[in-house]
């Protein structure tokens, strides 16, 4: 469950960081669609579970960091 909560919230993320960025012009429509429909056809290749568990873990030491 925790998993889900943290895709969302990349998603999320990563959700507002484009649209700053294309509100901002730093990146223009186009390739803002470009990345997105990469992503997309990404998350069905073989390497999805490799990304995923990548982000798992990353997410997994930034959760174990004590301050």
């Amino acid at each position: 469950m925790i998993s889900v909560a943290i895709s969302l919230s990349v998603v999320l993320l990563l959700a507002i960081i484009l649209v700053v960025l294309i509100r901002g012009g730093s990146i223009k429509a186009g390739p803002a669609v470009v990345a997105v429909l990469f992503g997309f056809f990404l998350a069905s290749t073989g390497m999805a579970d490799d990304i995923q568990r990548f982000l798992n873990s990353i997410a997994d030491t930034i959760n174990s960091i004590q301050f």
